[in-house]
């Protein structure tokens, strides 16, 4: 059964920190095959694309609003993505999902959000004092 299931977030002060996992389990290919994105929805705003790892983690890119403070990291021993997000503020405040892209041609992975097929069903997370 495919599954992509985020877990970690929650509520945290401004400034603080918090690492959200994305566990992949059930895609058609091998999951070395798939690059990875992350992806967020605020209040009343359109979802996107926050940051994304390759295939095989030699290529991660980040939105500019997120950029030094996310790091994006896969473990593919464990079938799981990581987002380490750091220096956290209001702004950050979303439903973050993770998504997963087949690539079996050496293609880069986008922060567009139509370009993934695997969606997870998002975890909140909440940056307030």
């Amino acid at each position: 059964q495919l599954q992509l299931a985020e877990s970690g977030g929650g509520l945290v002060q401004p400034g603080g920190s918090l690492k959200l996992s994305c566990a992949v389990s059930g895609l058609p290919q091998d999951f070395n095959n798939y690059h990875i994105g992350w992806f967020r929805q605020g209040p009343g705003k359109k979802r996107e694309g926050v940051s994304c790892i390759s295939r095989l983690g030699d290529a991660i890119d980040y939105s500019d609003s997120v950029r030094g403070r996310f790091t994006a990291s896969r473990d593919d021993a464990v079938n799981t993505v990581y987002l380490q997000m750091n220096s956290l503020g209001p702004e950050d405040t979303a439903v973050y999902y993770c998504a997963a892209k087949l690539e079996l041609y050496g293609g880069y992975p986008t922060l567009r959000p139509n370009e993934y097929e695997y969606w997870g069903q998002g975890t909140q997370v909440t940056v307030s004092s």
